[in-house]
């Protein structure tokens, strides 16, 4: 190997150019050794990589992202299509916001997950980083353009340095489907409607039992005071209690105690509270709790937490939420309610029971959010407050469940919605399989043909059998001359003869599209 600043050549023993700054001195140190080694040497040489200069390297993504193909990513719309109807169904409307903010603008708003921001190198003056989540960049429009009231849902992709779970659906780049509602309005209404969405949007998508977690901000401030916790270990002391459904409360206990710096006697007095779960009879027995119900904060959380279970009932959907006070969501910005929806046992996990050399997909929570009323007021110049309730769908870990369970199933997943394949079992009628392609897409149906001038019948026919493809309209020289179009259904092999002028409207009903 011989290597000479930034330069480098390939030898035999197996090292390759990657640069020509500094050839002349490269020139010097070779034309110093022997002839022969020399000629060796160079003979060895790929000629390929010596002229162009190409570093050899390994072809993959880069650590915690991954592609999609055509059927994985016919699930993924699925599912999108699902989560957007949803949002949309509930009056929500679009925007979107740069994949990148100004570091500042992302500074200090997660806690101790600050640590996973991605940041960019300066660029001309600015320092960047890319966007953790969509809801801060959301905060931020709102503040820059002084909107005090709308109702938003948006997808896109966020980035976190994290160490990635590929099987549990954690990556570095992955999607956030956003629903979140700003503006001033009565106690626990929008919050109330961002619960029953979550409810419906996992009903919809059939993954399995479920359950959403639900607590208040308020609540764990109260019961840290009444338990004795330091006001300036309030934040770290929920991020360790957020580790719950994670790790055991002696261990939970062992890190306030031995990392935070929390006394004992408090950390014991928080476990009295934060292993209790249930429903709206733990709010009335917290209510009458003298020393809890004695904290203003804490009254407060749990007179709206009350009041946030009648509605759930009244939308239908409060046998799927638990009152769970170990719930924390280590984010700073949460001011209030906050929920997380969790799967009590996947369909996929049904599928694969009866084989036990089958592993199905854990991927803990799948959406979670709540309110910050506060986070809109630290962007606007004056702090002029914008009260916001949201949250996320985890869209990558449930598309996890997804492939898992159309896997385990052996459903065959369509990755195109071509209604109809033109075909011929003659030569010479290309031209006529064109014209008659070109009406169907002028009337709005999705239609195809084989790239060749004289395709043989079977293999158009079983072409749209491996894709999927519903009919196959057939034309020959006799259907021409008599102005028809013979229509084949591809699973049953049926054929009919329809009239041409009638064909748009015979496949729009036999594939139940308009």
């Amino acid at each position: 190997m011989y290597k000479f600043g930034t330069f480098a050549v390939k030898f035999s023993s197996g090292f390759v150019c990657s640069s020509f700054e500094n050839c002349n001195m490269a020139a010097r140190v070779i034309c110093s050794l022997p002839y022969e080694q020399i000629s060796n040497e160079m003979a060895n040489l790929d000629v390929k990589t010596r002229l162009e200069g190409k570093p050899q390297f390994v072809l993959k993504t880069p650590k915690g992202t991954r592609d999609y193909n055509p059927k994985q990513m016919a699930i993924r719309e699925k599912v999108f299509n699902t989560i957007i109807n949803s949002f949309k169904r509930h009056g929500a409307e679009t925007i979107d916001t740069p994949v990148f903010e100004l570091k500042e603008t992302l500074t200090g708003k997660y806690g101790e997950d600050s640590k996973l921001i991605y940041d960019l190198k300066d660029q001309g003056g600015e320092l960047l980083s890319m966007r953790y989540d969509l809801t801060v960049p959301f905060a931020r429009y709102l503040a820059m353009n002084k909107i005090t009231n709308i109702k938003r849902y948006h997808i896109a992709k966020v980035y976190r340095r994290d160490n990635p779970a590929m099987t549990r659906g954690r990556y570095r780049e992955f999607y956030q489907c956003d629903f979140d509602v700003a503006g001033q309005y009565d106690a626990m209404i929008p919050d109330a409607e961002c619960l029953k969405i979550i409810h419906e949007i996992l009903s919809e998508l059939q993954l399995g039992e479920f359950l959403i977690k639900v607590n208040d901000r308020r609540i764990l401030d109260g019961m840290f005071e009444v338990c004795g916790v330091p006001a300036d270990k309030f934040r770290t002391i929920c991020s360790t209690v957020d580790k719950m459904d994670k790790m055991a409360w002696v261990d939970v206990k062992n890190e306030m105690v031995a990392e935070k710096g929390l006394a004992p006697e408090a950390a014991d007095k928080i476990g009295e509270y934060v292993q209790l779960n249930g429903n709206s009879e733990l709010i009335d027995r917290l209510l009458e709790d003298d020393k809890l119900s004695a904290n203003k904060v804490a009254l407060e959380g749990l007179k709206d937490m009350k009041q946030l279970f009648v509605y759930l009932k009244l939308f239908g959907v409060e046998e799927k939420i638990v009152f769970d006070l170990s719930l924390a969501r280590g984010l700073d910005y949460y001011t209030g309610v906050i929920y997380e929806a969790v799967l009590v046992q996947t369909q996929a996990d049904r599928e694969t029971k009866q084989n036990d050399s089958s592993e199905s997909v854990g991927v803990g929570s799948v959406a979670g959010g709540g309110r910050y009323d506060d986070l809109v007021g630290m962007f606007d110049p004056k702090g002029r407050k914008v009260p916001c309730v949201g949250f996320s769908v985890g869209i990558e870990r449930i598309f996890s469940i997804m492939e898992q369970i159309v896997e385990a199933s052996d459903q065959k997943v369509r990755t195109t919605e071509t209604q109809v394949f033109v075909a011929t079992a003659q030569k010479h009628l290309l031209e006529e399989r064109m014209k008659l392609l070109a009406e169907l897409w002028r009337s709005g149906i999705k239609a195809e043909i084989m790239y060749k001038k004289n395709p043989k019948l079977l293999n158009q026919l079983q072409y749209c059998e491996e894709a999927g493809i519903p009919l196959v309209a057939i034309i020959g020289e006799q259907e021409l001359k008599d102005g028809v179009v013979k229509l084949r259904v591809v699973s049953t092999r049926d054929e009919i003869n329809v009239a041409r002028a009638n064909l748009t409207e015979e496949i729009a009903k036999r594939t139940c599209q308009s």
